[in-house]
């Protein structure tokens, strides 16, 4: 390959961008602090995996044993075992929730789909590609579904079916939907378990919530029918990725016999990225169970010692159970854009991912935040102002000032 001299200036610049950048995402899940150095020789190769790892393909250039290695690990993870489970390494967290939802579909033609209205926007998407039907239900103030709406909703429909999409572990608030309550609150309502499906998204959570000592219900053991976890949040990754584990007897209703590579295919996106499986098995291989608890206890420090500054300082700061995602009051428009925070609403985040080893960007972003409000309160005279019974906010208040982002 041989590119101009004003084609190498710019790769230049963005290598340049990209290194001044690297650890910026405070706002984002993503881990940065990882290191595939020694598999970059496997980039001069197609490496694709098309197909079911478990299977011989004749496209030899496929990474099937090493997903395989990964996929074992992840079943074991989330407490199913191999010969009863199957799932594979996919291009990222929406295909993952799409596969869990497809099977659900599949099972229950005729059922409805409900989700909470903090679910991730790829559910948008998913219902509409699969032409599903669908219910929004009501979330409460931490993030979590509202189960009582939930199982209003699945009254009201007369279902008798419910695909249930639950979150372990939201986008904006980190919230946890409790499986053991979900379930029991289908019981209560003469729903048997053979009669719903549960999928359980969880992107960042996935990996945070088997490394601690008290963890919500999240795994098979729990009752989940299908699991999704990003391999470039907490695992950390070049190139976004995923993986999704279901119910070996569910999956075979989705299998395709593709005859020219004399093998069948149960994934959404057929021909698959064969080096993310390489690095999932890297990156696993590389790290103890040990280390994955370290890791995660470190994230969980970090995010406690961010809610206790911002309290500190008066601001209404908080974070979910066993959660790395702190949830704050939206500052200004230009703080987010400085800090590339995730905002909804009047509300923004901050992650602690594993590679903010120290507290300098938590407190760069924090010690603006404290300055900004304490000028807004010498403007107004106060930090809120109450006028005719209701606060009134200083002028960057995010209803006024807040941009509006899709998150990730």
């Amino acid at each position: 390959m041989t590119l101009s001299t004003a084609d190498q200036s710019r790769l230049e610049r963005f290598w340049q961008h990209c290194v001044t950048n690297q650890y910026f995402n405070i706002g984002y899940p993503e881990s940065a602090d990882f290191d595939y150095s020694q598999l970059h020789r496997f980039l001069r190769f197609s490496i694709n995996n098309c197909g079911d790892w478990n299977e011989y393909s004749n496209y030899l250039l496929n990474s099937f044993d090493f997903e395989k290695d990964v996929m074992t690990y992840f079943s074991e993870l989330f407490n199913i075992a191999l010969e009863d489970s199957w799932g594979y390494v996919t291009n990222g967290g929406t295909e993952g929730n799409m596969f869990g939802c497809y099977l659900g579909r599949e099972l229950f033609p005729d059922g409805t789909l409900y989700y909470s209205k903090d679910t991730h926007y790829s559910v948008a998407k998913i219902v509409k590609l699969l032409r599903i039907k669908c219910r929004a239900v009501e979330s409460l103030a931490n993030g979590e579904i509202d189960y009582d709406d939930l199982m209003a909703k699945i009254t009201a429909d007369q279902e008798r079916h419910p695909i249930i999409f639950a979150n372990i572990g939201t986008t904006l608030r980190g919230a946890v939907d409790n499986i053991a309550t979900i379930q029991q609150r289908l019981q209560q309502a003469g729903i048997a378990r053979h009669d719903y499906y549960l999928h359980a998204d969880a992107a960042l959570s996935g990996m945070i919530l088997p490394f601690v000592d008290h963890p919500q219900p999240f795994s098979f053991a729990d009752g989940i029918d299908s699991i999704c976890v990003s391999g470039h949040k907490m695992i950390g990754s070049p190139i976004p990725c995923g993986i999704v584990v279901a119910k070996r007897k569910n999956v075979a209703r989705i299998s395709v016999e593709v005859d020219y590579i004399l093998a069948h295919d149960k994934t959404i996106s057929g021909s698959r990225n064969g080096h993310t499986p390489l690095m999932m098995w890297a990156a696993l291989r590389s790290h103890s169970f040990a280390d994955w608890r370290q890791r995660i206890h470190h994230s969980l420090e970090k995010a406690q010692y961010a809610v206790d500054r911002f309290q500190a300082a008066g601001i209404d700061a908080w974070r979910n159970e066993n959660s790395i995602t702190v949830v704050f009051p939206c500052p200004s428009q230009w703080i987010a854009k400085k800090y590339c925070l995730a905002i909804s609403g009047d509300t923004a985040h901050l992650i602690t991912t594993p590679h903010h080893h120290d507290n300098l960007m938590i407190d760069a972003l924090i010690d603006e935040v404290i300055t900004e409000l304490e000028t807004d309160a010498w403007r107004f005279g106060g930090a809120h102002v109450k006028q005719e019974g209701h606060e009134r906010r200083p002028s960057h208040s995010a209803r006024e000032t807040c941009p509006r982002f899709d998150v990730i």
